[in-house]
């Protein structure tokens, strides 16, 4: 018996009509790999789209890919992610549940006490357990995993997976040191696959009591950082899981997206027009045809405008020479007059987070979920709620109001607003 463990597609992360096309190839790839390998179920670690309500064409086009393997006979079982998740209500998540595409595995009560009692779903055809605790909005999903009931978990006999969208504090990168995680000790002991997402690594770790704990990664790209760490040669795809009463084997299986070409360029001791002419002869020797090229351009200009090298000039010149999309990473490009006022960061997210967290003291408010730590958080899951778009048929005040909506819950200010109302 087997099955494929799958987590972070981030179908609809790209505006760029060809990422799009590649993020859709990579899931139809991956899911068609399943058929062919006979997994007997496939389970989904969160963050299938990368906003809570995507674009209805990619929600289409999922669905057809999906039912694939409806018609293979291969169940399909799901938690939500961060990006799944709708402060609102109602996931595309809990849609595709309903009309029977995939199942949420994540199913609850709470007792008169508040501890969150999970139910497990059983696969009918091989007869494991499943459950799992989906992504939640900042704090709440730490509060879960503290409020589980984790004797009951622990009790039950049989082959058992626990599927979590969340990173662990004992087994956090470096480079996500500022990122809320979530204690193993607050993880049931004695399940025998623990089922990651959300870490953008791919890594498998073995601790007491928790014998396999595995982050597949991301089947594609969902944020700057990936696309150029997949165009240095970085594998992405998924893992396949054996197993009778136990583990037996996981095997990590790549799909391949395409083709990089990965180059940086340090102008540090450069004037501008120097960096210009030597970055030019650089880039004039790389073969990009056919290829995804990501070029890093940092360090300190000794002299001149950022804005003296013509970024865009030299994109049309690589797509010129057949390069299928070009990216430029200038964010660690900075001038010796306006050094002391960069702020420190590799791509867009972290730079975000980096400027709330330097300006986050400066704010007065009264609520405390707003301060500090847990207030840069707040502001950076804000900033993604309202980067959501408005979608096909959705009328003006109606996508206006699931904003504003969405930024009240994100920030914890219901109570406020309905006293607000009252007055």
């Amino acid at each position: 018996m087997k099955f494929a463990h799958i987590s972070d597609i981030h179908l609809g992360a790209f505006r760029e009509p060809i990422l799009r096309q590649l993020e859709r190839q990579a899931f139809e790839d991956a899911v068609e790999r399943c058929i062919e390998l006979h997994v007997d179920f496939v389970l989904i670690c969160g963050d299938i789209f990368h906003v809570s309500i995507p674009d209805l064409t990619i929600v289409n086009d999922t669905i057809k890919t999906l039912r694939l393997l409806e018609a293979a006979d291969i169940p399909v079982y799901a938690i939500y992610g961060s990006h799944d998740y709708t402060p609102t209500g109602t996931s595309i998540i809990d849609i595709l549940d309903t009309a029977g595409i995939l199942t949420n595995i994540m199913r609850y009560r709470q007792d008169d006490e508040g501890n969150v009692i999970l139910q497990f779903v059983v696969d009918p055809k091989t007869k494991a357990k499943l459950t799992g605790i989906s992504a939640r909005r900042i704090g709440l999903e730490s509060k879960t995993f503290e409020k589980l009931d984790k004797a009951r978990l622990e009790a039950e006999k049989g082959f058992k997976i626990f599927a979590f969208h969340s990173g662990i504090t004992e087994l956090k990168p470096a480079f996500l040191s500022e990122m809320e995680t979530v204690p193993l000790s607050n993880f049931p002991r004695g399940f025998d696959y623990y089922a990651g997402g959300h870490i953008h690594i791919t890594e498998q770790f073995s601790q007491p009591g928790y014998p396999k704990i595995a982050f597949p990664g991301p089947l594609f790209t969902g944020y700057g950082k990936d696309i150029e760490d997949t165009a240095r040669g970085t594998e992405r795809g998924f893992y396949v899981v054996d197993f009778d009463e136990k583990v037996t084997h996981v095997e990590f299986f790549e799909i391949k997206s395409f083709d990089g070409c990965y180059f940086s360029f340090d102008v540090t001791g450069k004037n501008s027009a120097q960096a210009k002419r030597e970055l030019t002869k650089k880039l004039e020797e790389l073969e990009v045809n056919g290829k995804v090229v990501i070029i890093r351009v940092k360090g300190e200009l000794s002299g001149g405008k950022t804005t003296d090298i013509n970024f865009v000039e030299l994109q049309r010149e690589l797509s010129a020479k057949g390069a299928i999309y070009v990216q430029f990473n200038r964010f660690g490009l900075s001038t010796k007059e306006f050094e002391a006022n960069k702020l420190a960061g590799e791509d867009p997210s972290q730079i975000e987070t980096n400027l709330f967290r330097e300006n986050i003291g400066s704010v007065k408010v009264s609520q405390e979920n707003l301060k500090g730590e847990q207030g840069v958080q707040s502001a950076v899951e804000l900033l993604r709620v309202t980067r959501d778009g408005q979608k096909g048929g959705e009328s003006k005040p109606d996508y206006q109001k699931r904003i504003i909506s969405s930024g009240i819950e994100t920030l914890k200010l219901q109570e406020e607003f309905r006293e607000e109302k009252t007055l």
